[in-house]
């Protein structure tokens, strides 16, 4: 199977390219799930012309199998989680509170080392673009749309280079708008369409991040 996309970066430009009804939209604005999805947002704001900032999700995994989601939560408290899974394997409610405040102790430490001391962007009103570097099951992408329901915004669209076929689907039910450059019936996992798919670091969140401040500061 040939892979869809050399990089993130490349992915962004792809995606934006199908984004481009909201160039320059004063009202609009990018979210990016840290980490992978910050090198696509940095490209879908920048060919965009419109803010970046990063909206922290992080997956709720079932202790001694943190691969398999059982949920996940994301910025403000809100949690999501897996009902089926949470069924089959019969976990219990201490167990899933237990992981999701240790995984708010990782979102807190996060939004401190990616946002210091700007304070969160309001998007009550705003059309934001939730962007990430794909969907496999979509629970972390399921979390960050509740979250931000809760605050208001005027339109949601979930932006992904690639996603399962079923799960594209059930986000048109989720989100305003759903856009994807690649939906493959036959889908495995997010890193099988990349040829590089190596782990972003907080290193790289910062300077993207910072990139994209200086970028709108007026000259």
């Amino acid at each position: 199977m040939a892979t869809a996309f050399r990089d993130r970066s490349e992915a962004g430009r792809v995606l934006a390219d199908l984004l481009q009804e909201y160039r320059g939209d004063p009202a609009a604005l990018v979210l990016a799930l840290p980490r992978g999805g910050v090198p696509v947002g940095y490209e879908v704001a920048s060919q965009l012309g419109i803010p970046l900032d990063v909206f922290v999700v992080r997956k709720l995994g079932v202790p001694g199998r943190e691969e398999l989601a059982m949920g996940a939560i994301a910025s403000g408290g809100v949690r999501v989680l897996n009902d089926e899974v949470v069924r089959h394997l019969a976990i219990s409610p201490g167990i899933i509170d237990a992981v999701a405040e240790r995984e708010s102790l990782e979102i807190e430490r996060r939004e401190r080392e990616y946002r210091g001391d700007r304070p969160r962007p309001d998007v009550r009103g705003r059309l934001v673009i939730l962007v990430d570097d794909g969907l496999a099951t979509g629970s972390t992408m399921k979390a960050a749309v509740s979250a931000l329901r809760l605050q208001s915004p005027r339109w949601i669209v979930v932006a992904v280079p690639v996603a399962a076929a079923a799960s594209r689907e059930e986000f048109r039910f989720i989100a305003d708008q759903v856009v994807c450059a690649r939906a493959p019936e036959e889908f495995s996992a997010v890193s099988e369409w990349y040829d590089d798919f190596s782990q972003t670091s907080d290193r790289e969140v910062r300077r993207l991040l910072a990139m994209a401040d200086a970028a709108r500061e007026p000259r």
